[in-house]
């Protein structure tokens, strides 16, 4: 996994450019459409971009002074505040508070970049894996507003090459066991990753060394990032080499967040 905190906020600023790109054309009626996300309109994605974008803010602001990270009590004004805007509101102060939060991360100097200390989910967090967070949420939601726009949409590929590396936590956070136990061999390409993903009384995705057998599942990294996301569904799926996999009860493995 990439540790220096540069690649990460630089893929951070690409996705927010091609969030913008996306939103600022769209109309009050394409805002309302739904997102890939059944349950959220391509606003409400944003919104929930936006909100986050300040919460991070509070993050950077703990993590550079010392302090405890903020808690729940501080999120839920926030949330509420982004609720009640118009579509139009919550897209236009959507990419201008993720502006915002990325000009903070890209004016990290490289004392702060070092300095940088949260103590949060169980967790001990540096600049790197605090980017990595924002990333993982920014670059995934993003594909959600593309994906509504235009359904052959992908994940971008700088975000895929990171993020393919960073699986095994959400897949042990998201991941359901549906009672099956399982050891699987999963390779990628673009770039060329293997796995071995256990499924037991818990979902483990761990790294592993290529070798001469077939593996399970051979299928595009940003395809795999998606599945473990729970992104996808059969109309999103790519040509994968299936062997003794039913990608329906991964995909029941990985119902997303």
């Amino acid at each position: 996994m990439e540790t220096a905190p540069g690649p990460w906020i630089e893929a951070l600023r690409s996705s927010h450019d091609s969030l913008r790109a996306l939103a600022q054309p769209l109309d009050v009626e394409a805002l309302q459409q739904m997102s890939y996300d059944s349950e959220w309109t391509i606003a409400q994605v944003l919104s929930h971009l936006g909100s986050q974008a300040e919460i991070f803010g509070l993050f950077l602001d703990a993590g550079l002074s010392g302090e405890d990270p903020p808690g729940g009590e501080a999120f839920a004004p926030i949330w509420e505040a982004w609720n009640t805007r118009s579509p139009q509101a919550q897209a236009a102060d959507a990419l201008q508070a993720d502006e915002a939060v990325i000009e903070r991360f890209e004016s990290l100097d490289a004392d702060e970049r070092a300095r940088l200390h949260l103590a949060m989910f169980g967790m001990e967090l540096d600049t790197t894996a605090l980017a990595r967070m924002r990333l993982s949420e920014h670059a995934v939601h993003t594909w959600d507003v593309a994906v509504a726009l235009d359904p052959d949409a992908t994940v971008a590929a700088d975000a895929v090459a990171l993020l393919v590396d960073a699986l095994d936590l959400p897949a042990a956070r998201s991941g359901k066991p549906q009672g099956k136990a399982r050891r699987l061999s999963v390779a990628t390409s673009s770039p060329e990753r293997h796995f071995t993903l256990e499924i037991g009384d818990k979902v483990e995705l761990v790294a592993s060394e290529a070798d001469e057998t077939t593996p399970d599942l051979r299928l595009p990294a940003e395809a795999f990032v998606r599945l473990v996301y729970g992104r996808l569904d059969p109309a999103h799926t790519p040509s994968a080499e299936i062997r003794d996999v039913d990608l329906d009860e991964l995909r029941q493995v990985f119902p997303g967040y």
